[in-house]
């Protein structure tokens, strides 16, 4: 980054207030008597009908459109474990997307924890405060007992954004890649850099849209993951696989699809060339990918690339994802986001990129034009047509599995966040 780029992020974060969210009044506060219906004596009314019925917290209340986004700070977005602290900024980010793309009210939360128990106690305590929970920037392997005892104790959404906003956009755009290069879903041969929880959620997504385990090499910083090596644990273990395989090169040869979500430029030009005709590569790590984009393409003329940038086509971003998918949930009040309904958005997505682009979102992106093809496998973040298609095929997932509390909303379809 340069100089002025690092000096602007900065200023964007302190100025003209500090921050990127604020908290505002819904209702009027302007005379003494509305003072006195928001406090007291007029507040102990909604009191007592939630005492007597829970659920009517979500008719006096915010909590039915509101979401918490919290962390301990372990994984800062490629950064590591710089604090609780250090990651608000990160969390604010969460929460600023959630109001512009779904129009959800978020908050960010901090928990100084020194054990993923002592973070389950704490998120566990405070849930019923929220009508869902986004988890964020938290290490593996301790994301995912940390995400599963959640999901357990709390009788709202809990959606670790990291795993599944990842899986589910590169589903998306993998199939539509997939399509395009003539490749059959059961048979393409799939190399994941990485073993993380990203990366174990995105294979683990893979297979529910029906890429074969056994056709899935992973990769962490020992090599090929493979049956019987030492030091494995339970979540990678789910992706060893019986092969003579130990290196990348060895992996990538025949294959048809890399997914790095791993660090920058380790993914080189000879291993590229190793790779099946038409292959694809989703090198997702930022700000860096596992191979630049310009390198990748002048090595292979029959790829199609993603990486996790804005400055290259086919990005891979959560914000795809998670604001609409949170936008569904809560609009059903499902008690979780289960596999149906990340199925549902991964498809919602997928068939969005096909459809013709608006032109409002070709001048919002500087662009003349857009087409589905290589250089255009998933929809961008802009197209405010994803709120409608994404929230709406995962509130109907919602209530077909089963999860959710009320029928499909009468105000849907949605075509913004304004429409909430």
């Amino acid at each position: 980054m340069s100089k002025d780029f690092k000096q602007a992020a900065l200023d964007y974060h302190e100025l003209p207030k500090p921050g990127k969210i604020s908290i505002e009044l819904t209702t009027s506060a302007e005379t003494q008597n509305d003072l006195a219906l928001a406090y007291s004596p007029g507040v102990a009314e909604p009191v007592r009908a939630i005492a007597e019925n829970p659920d009517d917290a979500y008719r006096y209340t915010a909590k039915g459109n509101l979401v918490a986004v919290i962390t301990n700070g372990s994984a800062i977005l490629g950064l590591g474990d710089l604090g609780p602290l250090a990651s608000k900024p990160v969390m604010e980010g969460k929460s600023l997307l959630f109001k512009r793309f779904a129009g959800i009210d978020s908050v960010d939360i901090e928990v100084d924890c020194d054990s993923p128990q002592a973070f389950i106690n704490t998120v566990s305590s405070i849930a019923d405060t929220f009508g869902g929970i986004n988890l964020e920037d938290i290490k593996a392997p301790e994301c995912f007992e940390i995400e599963k005892v959640l999901i357990e104790k709390c009788s709202i959404p809990v959606f670790h954004d990291d795993q599944h906003g990842t899986a589910i956009v590169t589903a998306a755009g993998m199939l539509n890649a997939l399509e395009i290069q003539g490749k059959k879903l059961s048979e393409a041969k799939v190399v994941c850099l990485g073993a993380g929880a990203a990366a174990i959620a995105c294979m683990r997504l893979l297979v529910c849209c029906g890429i074969s385990r056994e056709n899935i090499f992973m990769l962490d910083r020992k090599g090929v993951v493979y049956h019987g090596r030492d030091g494995i644990n339970e979540f990678k273990a789910e992706f060893s696989n019986d092969t003579d395989k130990r290196t990348l090169a060895d992996a990538c040869d025949g294959a048809d699809v890399f997914v790095g979500l791993s660090g920058a430029n380790l993914l080189t030009a000879d291993v590229l060339k190793k790779m099946a005709k038409n292959p694809i590569v989703f090198a997702c790590s930022n700000p860096d990918p596992e191979i630049d984009p310009a390198l990748a393409n002048a090595t292979r003329d029959d790829l199609i690339m993603a990486t996790g940038r804005s400055d290259y086509p086919n990005q891979v971003n959560n914000v795809l994802g998670f604001p609409f998918i949170f936008r569904g949930a809560l609009d059903v009040r499902a008690a979780s986001i289960n596999e149906e309904m990340k199925i549902a958005a991964v498809h919602a997505i997928k068939d969005l990129a096909k459809e013709v682009v608006p032109q409002k979102v070709l001048d919002a992106c500087d662009l003349d034009e857009l087409e589905f093809g290589p250089q255009y496998i998933i929809p961008k973040p802009l197209d405010d047509r994803l709120l409608g298609r994404v929230a709406s095929a995962v509130a109907q997932a919602a209530i077909d599995s089963g999860v959710a509390q009320l029928g499909y909303p009468s105000h849907y379809p949605l075509e913004s966040a304004a429409d909430v």
